[in-house]
């Protein structure tokens, strides 16, 4: 059996899925109709840039999204198997859901679209930060994130990636203090994140308030391949619970090894990442060591050979 994994930022670059698009005109296609959808030239930005604009939450969330399902599409018209489950790290949840048909492509693009501005408007410019904590376990990170919190800041376990790696979000003052206490502590690095928004965590309520009222807007059906959610490590086919999934997304903590271990308990014998990097394969690898990950951008090009 089969599972079709999704990632989140981080793996987007300048001249995605370029040396495909030539091969595999759907490509086009769906960046045509992605365009149309948010307003812009995505494929232009995409193919040029400028990277301070791709890399801006806004512009990154659609363009992922884009990307994994102009690759979903083009695997499943050459007809593999269907997946037995859908899951999808963070903003890869709503590729999820629109490659299962919960949601509808252009409504997704929207939604992700609103979602990286309300989260980039959540906290001011400059007063959030991420950091992966390296080399501590997980009750390691999350006393060191209960001791790191003082008056001037919260900092909070927001990715739980691999054993070892966590990813810490919250106020920048907290999380710089948490970094510290992390190399006392005995981790093998505290890196900050370049990103401006301090995701999964309580500090995105105001995004969680704004994504609330726009998924009220939004048709949401039972999807037609089972998607695990990252808050609860379930499936859910009522659209309210959904919904309450996506909100609750933002201010609770990626739990991904989970994730990985529930699709090998599964009996999952194969996992594609439906995405342009890597990042899910090398995540997934820290975490088991018997659940082959193959990239979906590599299974095109070997095909084409």
């Amino acid at each position: 059996m089969t599972a079709y994994i999704f990632p989140g930022q981080g793996s987007q670059s300048i001249g995605m899925l370029a040396d495909l698009a030539t091969s595999y005109p759907l490509i086009q296609s769906i960046f045509a109709q992605a365009s149309a959808a948010l307003g812009y030239d995505l494929w232009q930005l995409v193919q040029e840039g400028p990277v301070d604009v791709l890399n801006q939450t806004e512009y990154t969330q659609p363009a992922l999204l884009a990307t994994s399902v102009a690759l979903w599409r083009i695997l499943q018209a050459q007809g593999k198997q269907k997946p037995r489950l859908l899951a999808g790290h963070s903003l890869g949840e709503y590729s999820a859901l629109v490659c299962s048909e919960a949601i509808a492509f252009d409504d997704g693009l929207r939604l992700v679209q609103k979602r990286g501005q309300m989260m980039q408007y959540a906290v001011a410019e400059g007063e959030g930060a991420m950091a992966a904590i390296l080399g501590a376990s997980w009750q390691v990170v999350q006393e060191i994130c209960r001791d790191a919190c003082q008056d001037d800041g919260q900092v909070y376990a927001a990715n739980y990636n691999t054993p070892e790696q966590i990813v810490i979000s919250g106020h920048r003052t907290a999380v710089l203090r948490a970094i510290d206490l992390s190399k006392q502590r005995g981790a093998k690095r505290g890196i900050v994140l370049p990103v401006s928004a301090p995701s999964h965590c309580p500090l995105m309520q105001p995004a969680a308030d704004a994504m609330q009222e726009a998924l009220q807007h939004i048709e949401i059906k039972m999807p037609l391949i089972p998607v695990l959610h990252n808050v609860d490590i379930d499936t859910h086919c009522d659209p309210d619970d959904i919904r309450e999934c996506l909100i609750a997304q933002l201010l609770k903590p990626v739990r991904w090894v989970e994730t990985i271990q529930a699709l090998d308990s599964a009996n999952i014998k194969t996992v594609i990442e439906c995405g342009p990097g890597q990042v899910l394969q090398g995540l997934s690898k820290k975490i088991t060591a018997h659940l082959p990950v193959i990239n979906a951008v590599e299974l095109l090009k070997i095909q084409e050979e």
